[in-house]
């Protein structure tokens, strides 16, 4: 996938381009289903699947008070879209210019003249533009009065509930993971750096990596059984997210310790999946207490991950190849 973050870089628009836009926070199953339809069309018409997205998100210029936490991480989007078989990612910066653009001069001069757009597919609810003019009904509009053709896809919906990433959000706020599936398509995942720690985990007889991570949005603080990706072996584990009550308090951490591993991963990078809450994080009322709990912890995680099966984004996408 190419990825072009300065439209000045595309000398010619793509070959016959079909488009979508938008956030794409999430990159769950909604949207998947929209970058389907791009690529099958695409496929069809012999021609470009490309997708135009921004950052930062236009609520952090506009509204920074509203602007939501970010389910992913660019990079992360990034990976997610080209494991989506789009050929051109376009990443618009969005600045006070752009925000102020009207929106027939942003189908005019980016969606007509820079990329050639011959068939657009918007969401149900998705509008754009100086005021948010641009909806469906104007980009009805706007495809009789330049020549491409307009599909609007109505909300997939998993048990009732219309696939979103402010419902994601919820989810993960709650502490739902297993839930988030369903929506996302895989399990939520976080990437980080280990770091030095206390050496706590290790005193207490359970060695655990220190995790530095740039997502925005983390599970609500407690307990859960997670997949563990390290190079390209994985690890059953167990994370906790907090504050580590049991001794002094501070900033909250992610404490992950890997089952059936030896060695020391200081400065590598983890990939984290998660699987299921296990319990709050809690104070307890001695250091023998918790090491009774985490005994807990480990031995529920090793039975729910061997009957669990985990999803990765590349198990859902498929190969682009075909």
């Amino acid at each position: 996938m190419q990825v072009v973050r300065d439209l000045d870089s595309l000398h010619e628009p793509p070959c016959q381009t079909v488009l979508t836009i938008g956030n794409f926070d999430g990159v769950h199953l909604g949207h998947r289903e929209i970058f389907r339809r791009v690529v099958d069309k695409a496929r069809e018409l012999k021609g470009t699947a490309v997708v135009v997205t921004f950052e930062p998100h236009p609520l952090r210029l506009m509204a920074p008070d509203k602007a939501p936490l970010q389910l992913n991480t660019p990079e992360e989007k990034v990976r997610l879209l080209a494991a989506s078989c789009i050929d051109l990612l376009v990443v618009l910066n969005f600045t006070t210019q752009l925000a102020e653009m009207s929106a027939e001069a942003f189908v005019r001069e980016i969606l007509v003249r820079k990329l050639g757009v011959k068939h657009l597919i918007v969401g149900y609810d998705y509008s754009f533009g100086r005021n948010r003019q641009g909806n469906t009904d104007f980009l009805a509009v706007q495809s009789k009065l330049h020549n491409f053709t307009l599909e609007v896809l109505e909300p997939i919906r998993a048990e009732q509930q219309a696939h979103s990433s402010t419902a994601i959000r919820k989810i993960l706020r709650e502490g739902r993971v297993a839930d988030a599936v369903k929506i996302l398509g895989r399990n939520f995942t976080l990437d980080g750096e280990v770091v030095h720690g206390d050496g706590r985990g290790r005193k207490l007889g359970f060695p655990t990596a220190n995790l530095v991570t740039q997502k925005e949005i983390l599970p609500r603080d407690g307990v859960y059984a997670v997949k563990v990706k390290w190079h390209e072996t994985y690890y059953d584990g167990v994370i906790n997210i907090g504050c580590r009550p049991t001794f002094a308090p501070n900033a909250p951490t992610l404490e992950i310790h890997l089952m059936d591993f030896q060695g020391d991963l200081y400065a590598e990078r983890l990939r984290i999946y998660f699987v299921e809450r296990l319990r709050d994080e809690q104070k307890f009322s001695s250091v023998g207490a918790l090491q009774e709990a985490v005994v807990g912890d480990i031995t529920r995680a090793r039975e729910l991950l061997a009957s669990r099966q985990f999803v990765e984004y590349r198990e859902y996408l498929g190969d682009c190849r075909t």
